[in-house]
């Protein structure tokens, strides 16, 4: 079965969120701070298994442009600079699916770094 696309995809600034609405009726609002640490770029991501970077001081990063790229992905500019990540439809809708998981996971991986997260006040 082939990934639902994307009818409607909103950013949201002034939250920071990214709110997409796919053809099956699922709908997420995904932080732009989830969407920047598990950008799919090289970056991020490196070239294989175990290089993976992680990213930190992402807590106020914001979307400044999207840009579609085909009928298949949108290409994010991040405010800190970032640009070179290609969302799929596949993987926005896999960020969304699993965001509870993967969420948790890079809040794990600070911890075990040494790194806190800024809160909002």
């Amino acid at each position: 079965m082939s990934t639902p696309s994307p009818t409607d995809i909103v950013l949201h600034r002034n939250n920071r969120t990214l709110e997409i609405t796919f053809s099956d009726g699922t709908r997420f609002e995904l932080p732009v701070e989830y969407l920047r640490v598990y950008s799919p770029s090289a970056e991020v991501r490196g070239h294989g298994p175990g290089q993976e970077t992680l990213q930190v001081g992402k807590e106020d990063v914001n979307i400044e442009s999207l840009e579609q790229v085909g009928t298949y992905a949108i290409q994010p500019h991040f405010d800190d600079g970032h640009d070179s990540g290609i969302y799929s439809w596949d993987l926005l809708y896999d960020l969304g699916v699993n965001f509870e998981k993967n969420w948790q996971q890079y809040l794990d991986r600070l911890e075990k770094a040494g790194h806190q997260r800024k809160t909002e006040t």
